[in-house]
């Protein structure tokens, strides 16, 4: 069984930056790709920032490409998203999910491509 458990969230001011993490334990870390979502209080979730099994694939949500920086450690079974430039807009609770996407290359923005997610960890920026 995969278990997820997402940390880093909090409470900053816009302007501010928050490094999320996400442990994952059980299966095979190197085989999945991961990805975050999040999803606001009355909306749907949104996609955010995905990465490949290999590391060397990575794709952005519009609205936070150019501010947040996924990553992986395959060896400590981790993937980070760095998030500088926080705004109101930003506040939400994330989620981190695993899935196995057909190659080693590819990311997926759909949220059904994922088997396993977290609880989430909630972000919350102040203006």
């Amino acid at each position: 069984q995969v278990q997820l458990a997402e940390s880093g969230g909090g409470l900053v001011q816009a302007g501010d930056s928050l490094r999320l993490s996400c442990a994952v334990s059980g299966g095979t870390f190197s085989s999945y790709a991961m990805a975050w979502f999040r999803q606001a209080p009355g909306k749907e979730r949104d996609y955010v920032a995905g990465i490949s099994r290999n590391g060397r694939g990575t794709y952005y949500g519009g609205s936070v490409r150019g501010r947040f920086s996924i990553s992986r450690d395959n060896g400590k079974k981790i993937v980070h998203l760095q998030m500088n430039s926080l705004n109101p807009e930003d506040t939400a609770k994330y989620y981190c999910a695993v899935g196995t996407l057909p190659t080693a290359q590819d990311v997926s923005i759909l949220s059904e491509s994922y088997d396993y997610w977290g609880q989430g960890t909630q972000v919350t920026v102040s203006s």
